[in-house]
C-alpha cells in the first residue's frame, strides 16, 4: 500500500500481486484506513482538498492575463453567501445527507435564524419524490442542492448503467423542481473508485467526502452528536450530518453556537472551495 499525503492531493492505492494485500501489510492497511477515516480504503483513487482547489484557483486567477476570466472565476459562489472568502475566514462546510424529511423544516428554521447556508445531499426515493415542496424551499432559501443518489446503492458494487441511473434520476428530479442541476454528489458510505469517478466526470458531477462525522445514524443522543462534531472540526473541514435522524436537528443550534464562538464561519461546500469551481469526476476530501 502506498499512501501519499500532501497539502494539495491525497492518493490512496493498494498495491500487491493481483491487487491483494498480503500478510504483514494487512494490519498496516487497516491502521492507515482507521487513522485517515477513509471509506473504501482498498479502492484506488485520488482526492483533492477544498483548500487545495481554492488555493490553485486563486493562484491561477492572480497570474491570469487581463483578457482571462479572472472576474468570472471570482464571482463564483453559492447564492447569498457567495462573498465569503475562506482564504481569510476560518471556514467549515456544513452538509446534510439523505433528506429531505419531516425533520428538515425545523432544521431550515434553525439555519435561517442563524443566517447559515448548508449543502444538502439529497436522496431521491422516499425523499425528493415525497417532499418536493422541501426541495423547492431549500433552493428558495439559498442552500446548496446536491446529489446522494436515488436509492443509496453502493456505487462501487453497482454496474455502470445503474450507477448512471442512480445519479441522473436525482439530477433530473432536482432540475425539474428547482431549475437547478446539482454540481456535487456524495457517494453512499463515501465509497468510490476510478470507475465511479469516470462516470461522474461524464455526468458533470464532482464527488464530496467529509472530515467530520458524528455517526448520528447510531445514536439519537443530541449532546453526543454535538460533542463529536466539535471534537473533530478543524478549519476547511466538511461536517457530515443527516437530517433524517431524530437526534440530529436538536444538536444543530449548539453546534452552530459553539462553532461561532470558536471563530468559525459556516459555509456550503462550494463556498469552501471558491473561487475554485467543482470539477466533474474529482473527489474532494479535506
Amino acid at each position: 500500500m502506498v499512501t501519499t499525503i500532501g497539502q494539495k492531493r491525497t492518493s490512496v492505492t493498494s498495491m500487491g500481486r493481483k491487487g491483494r494485500i498480503s500478510g504483514p501489510l494487512v494490519g498496516l492497511v487497516s491502521a492507515v484506513c482507521l487513522t485517515l477515516g477513509l471509506s473504501g480504503c482498498g479502492a484506488s483513487y485520488d482526492t483533492t482538498s477544498p483548500r487545495s482547489a481554492r488555493e490553485h484557483a486563486a493562484s491561477d486567477a492572480e497570474h491570469a492575463t487581463p483578457a482571462a476570466s479572472k472576474p468570472d472565476v471570482l464571482k463564483k459562489g453559492d447564492g447569498k453567501n457567495g462573498s465569503v472568502d475562506c482564504a481569510v475566514a476560518k471556514c467549515v462546510a456544513l452538509t446534510f445527507d439523505a433528506g429531505p424529511s419531516e425533520n428538515t423544516p425545523r432544521l431550515l428554521e434553525i439555519l435561517k435564524r442563524e443566517k447559515v447556508h448548508a449543502t444538502f445531499f439529497m436522496l431521491g426515493r422516499k425523499h425528493i419524490d415525497r417532499h418536493p415542496d422541501l426541495v423547492r424551499r431549500l433552493a428558495d432559501e439559498g442552500h446548496e442542492l446536491a446529489n446522494h443518489t436515488w436509492s443509496h446503492k453502493i456505487l462501487t458494487k453497482t454496474d455502470s448503467d445503474e450507477v448512471r441511473s442512480q445519479i441522473t434520476r436525482v439530477q433530473k428530479a432536482v432540475k425539474k423542481l428547482t431549475g437547478r442541476t446539482p454540481l456535487l454528489m456524495r457517494p453512499p458510505q463515501g465509497r468510490t473508485d476510478e470507475r465511479v469517478s469516470k462516470i461522474c466526470r461524464e455526468l458533470g458531477v464532482a464527488q464530496v467526502l467529509w472530515s467530520v462525522t458524528a455517526k448520528d445514524y447510531l445514536t439519537n443522543d443530541s449532546a453526543l452528536i454535538e460533542k463529536r462534531v466539535l471534537d473533530q472540526t478543524k478549519r476547511d473541514g466538511i461536517i457530515l450530518l443527516h437530517d433524517i435522524y431524530k437526534g440530529t436537528v436538536p444538536a444543530v443550534p449548539g453546534i452552530l453556537a459553539k462553532l461561532k464562538k470558536e471563530g468559525y464561519t459556516v459555509v456550503t461546500v462550494s463556498q469552501l472551495m471558491a473561487p475554485a469551481v467543482p470539477e466533474p469526476g474529482k473527489v474532494y476530501r479535506p
